[in-house]
C-alpha cells in the first residue's frame, strides 16, 4: 500500500479506515511533539535541516530530501509490503501461516519485546540532545538530526503496534515511553546503556557504529517474527537504520584520517605530542572502542538464555537472516560456549543470543579492518582491535570478572587502564567546539569524502529559517 501523506499521520496501514485507532494515535501525537520539543535536539528546532523523508517502502527510491524544520518533520507509520501467504520460518510453529493478530498465549511476551525495542528509540534522542551545540560541521549536525528524527519515527512504529494490537495495555505502554527519560533517577529507560549521556562526538560516532549495530541485529531478529505486523515494521526500520551505522563508521574514519595526517606531519605517534596539536591519538580511540563494544555486547543479553529459547520456540524472535540456516527447529542440536567453568554444551535454542552476538561481532570487525588499512597505508604499525567478549562485561557468563582485551585474567585496575579515563574524556570534551560555517570542520576531524545526496560538503545542510 502506498504512503498516504495527506493524512494527519502519514501511513501505509489504511489508518483512515480504522477511526478508533486513528483517534487514539492522534491523541498520542501532541504528547510526542511536546516530548520532542522538550527533550529532542536543543537550540535548532527552528532551523531548516536538509533531511530525508520516507515516501515509499520500496528499497529503490524510498526517500526524498529537502529542508524542513524538525518539529514539522512528517513522522509516520510505515510497514514493509505484506508478503502473500507468508509462513512462520522457525520454531514450533514453522510452516504455519504468519499471525496477523497477536496470539493470546504470547500477548504479554510480544508486548514486552516491542516495548523494550521501542524504549531505545526516544532514549537515544534524549542522550544526544545537546550534541548539536558542539557539532564539528554542519554536515555532522545534519547527520545527527537525521538519526534523531528517524529514531523518533521508529518510536512511532512501535507505538502503532502497541495501539493497534494490544488495546488498553498497549496505549498505556505507549504513554510510558514518553514518561521514562534517559538518565532519570526515578523513571529511567529500560536498558542501562540508554541512560548514559552522550556528550562528545567521538562517543556519538562509537554509539552509532556499535550500539546502533546492535539495534540492527535486534531488528533483523524481530523481522523474522511470526507476528507479521512486527516483522514488516522492523523490515522497513532496517532500511533507515543503515544510515545510522554509516554515520558511525565514517565518523570514526574521519577522526582517524585527521590523526594520521598529523602523525605524518609531526613524524610521531606520541599521544602527548599529538594532543598538543588538538587531535585524538589512536590509543585513545582504542580505549573508546573497548568501552563501546563491551557495552554493546551486554545488550544482547546472556549467552545462555531460557528467554531466548522461548522466543525462538514460539516463533516470536528468530535469528538474523533465518533463511540462511538449514535447521529452523534447533530442538536437538547444541552449541559449545566458553564459560568460566570451561566449554559448556548448550542447547541451540538457549544459545540464540550467543549466535546473534557472534554475527554482530563479525560485522563490527569489518569496519575495524577498514580503519586498520588506513593506518597501515599511512605508514604506521598501530592496529585497532575489538576486545575479547570476556572484557568488561556486566551481562552474561563473564559478568563482574576481570579480563584484559585479549581475554586473559587480570586485575580490575588493569581493566580500567584500557577504558577511557576521566582525563581522556576531559581531553575529548575540550575539543568539542561547534563549527557552523558551511564547508568548515573542527580541527580534530576531517571533511567527508562526499556529501549527502550528492550535495557538496559546503552545502548549507542546516540553515536559519
Amino acid at each position: 500500500m502506498s504512503i498516504d501523506y495527506q493524512a494527519k499521520i502519514p501511513n501505509n496501514v489504511d489508518l483512515s479506515n480504522d477511526r478508533a485507532l486513528q483517534r487514539a494515535l492522534e491523541h498520542w501525537q501532541p504528547a510526542f511533539l511536546d516530548w520532542w520539543k522538550d527533550l529532542g535536539p536543543t537550540t535548532y528546532q527552528g532551523h531548516e535541516v536538509y533531511l530525508r523523508t520516507a515516501t515509499s517502502v520500496d528499497a529503490k527510491g524510498w526517500a526524498t530530501f529537502g529542508h524542513v524544520k524538525m518539529p514539522d518533520y512528517r513522522w509516520g507509520i510505515f510497514l514493509a509490503d505484506k508478503q502473500p501467504d507468508r509462513t512462520i520460518g522457525f520454531g514450533e510453529h514453522a510452516g504455519k501461516p504468519a499471525w496477523q493478530q497477536v496470539p493470546g498465549e504470547y500477548r504479554s511476551t510480544l508486548r514486552r519485546l516491542i516495548v523494550t525495542q521501542g524504549d531505545t528509540e526516544p532514549a537515544s534522542v534524549e542522550q544526544q540532545r545537546l550534541l548539536a551545540l558542539t557539532a564539528p560541521s554542519l554536515y555532522d549536525m545534519r547527520n545527527l538530526f537525521q538519526v534523531n528524527v528517524e529514531e523518533g519515527r521508529h518510536l512511532w512504529a512501535m507505538v502503532y503496534l502497541l495501539h493497534a494490537y494490544f488495546g488498553r495495555d498497549g496505549r498505556e505502554e505507549a504513554e510510558e515511553m514518553l514518561f521514562r527519560h534517559s538518565g532519570d533517577i526515578d523513571n529511567p529507560r529500560i536498558l542501562g546503556t540508554f541512560n548514559e549521556p552522550i556528550d562528545d562526538w567521538l562517543s556519538f560516532y562509537m554509539f552509532a557504529y556499535f550500539t546502533d549495530r546492535d539495534g540492527k541485529y535486534q531488528l533483523k531478529s524481530l523481522a523474522e517474527s511470526g507476528f507479521d505486523p512486527l516483522a514488516r515494521t522492523c523490515s522497513f526500520m532496517l532500511t533507515e537504520e543503515a544510515h545510522h551505522m554509516f554515520v558511525g563508521e565514517t565518523g570514526v574514519t574521519r577522526v582517524i584520517k585527521r590523526t594520521l595526517d598529523e602523525m605524518q606531519k609531526l613524524g610521531t605517534d606520541d599521544p602527548e605530542t599529538l594532543r598538543k596539536s588538538g587531535v585524538i591519538d589512536l590509543p585513545l580511540i582504542q580505549r573508546y572502542i573497548n568501552f563501546w563494544f563491551s557495552s554493546a555486547l551486554d545488550l544482547f543479553g546472556a549467552e545462555i538464555s531460557s528467554n531466548a529459547a522461548t522466543y525462538f520456540a514460539n516463533g516470536l524472535k528468530g535469528r538474523p537472516d533465518e533463511g540462511t540456516y538449514e535447521d529452523h527447529d534447533c530442538s536437538t542440536t547444541i552449541e559449545k560456549i566458553e564459560t568460566p567453568d570451561g566449554v559448556e554444551e548448550v542447547a541451540t535454542r538457549n544459545a540464540m543470543n550467543y549466535i546473534t552476538r557472534n554475527a554482530y561481532i563479525r560485522d563490527c570487525d569489518i569496519g575495524v579492518t577498514r580503519w586498520n588499512r588506513l593506518i597501515k597505508k599511512a605508514g604506521f604499525e598501530f592496529q585497532l582491535k575489538l576486545p575479547s567478549e570476556r572484557f568488561n562485561r556486566s551481562v552474561g557468563v563473564w559478568t563482574g570478572m576481570n579480563f584484559n582485551t585479549d581475554g586473559k585474567s587480570t586485575s580490575r585496575d588493569a581493566v580500567q587502564s584500557v577504558l577511557p579515563s576521566e582525563a581522556d574524556r576531559g581531553y575529548v570534551k575540550s575539543l568539542m567546539v561547534g563549527v557552523t560555517e558551511p564547508g568548515k570542520c573542527a580541527n580534530w576531524t576531517s571533511p567527508p569524502d562526499r556529501g549527502i545526496n550528492n550535495m557538496p560538503f559546503e552545502f548549507d545542510y542546516v540553515r536559519a529559517a
